[in-house]
């Protein structure tokens, strides 16, 4: 394990790694100026992952904002769960699912965040349906009421 580690941080330390967490910019500098793109040698990608260019890692990576704001939003009320936005993002998690399955070389790491948002906005669905179509709202108003009325009690005692 402790191996792993170092050859990890041995990497992390290597020119490759380097100019690969620099390619946005790089991209960006090229847009700017195409003439500097022509004098630019290109970079060849890690020996180990021929296949993590900038689409294959940095979207997936960008992409966690969205399953990590809906399990944070699971222990909100359902009241503020709007039921369009959960749908269309189960939609868009399900294509994207497919997407990163058929592209090849195949897209783990963005199969990975759609599967985790599609559990995330399937349990969101189901919370909003319970708490508008399935009585849950009616029961949250009582038990609303009940602990008004506990209080109401307790104060006068």
């Amino acid at each position: 394990m402790a191996s792993a580690f170092g050859r990890f941080f041995q990497y992390v330390q290597t020119k490759e790694f380097r100019s690969y967490l620099m390619s946005p910019l790089t991209a960006l500098a090229d847009a700017a100026d195409p003439a500097a793109l022509a004098t630019r040698r290109p970079v060849a990608p890690a020996p180990h992952c021929r296949t993590c260019h900038l689409q294959h890692f940095w979207g997936p990576v960008a992409n966690w904002g969205l399953p990590l704001a809906a399990i944070a939003d699971i222990k909100k009320s359902p009241e503020y769960i709007s039921g369009n936005m959960t749908a269309a993002l189960s939609v868009y998690s399900l294509l994207f699912m497919r997407f990163a399955w058929e592209v090849k070389p195949r897209n783990y790491l963005l199969l990975l965040v759609h599967m985790v948002n599609e559990t995330a906005q399937l349990i969101q669905g189901y919370r909003y349906v319970n708490y508008y179509h399935m009585g849950g709202k009616e029961r949250a108003e009582q038990e609303e009421q009940k602990k008004i009325a506990a209080a109401a009690l307790s104060s006068k005692q």
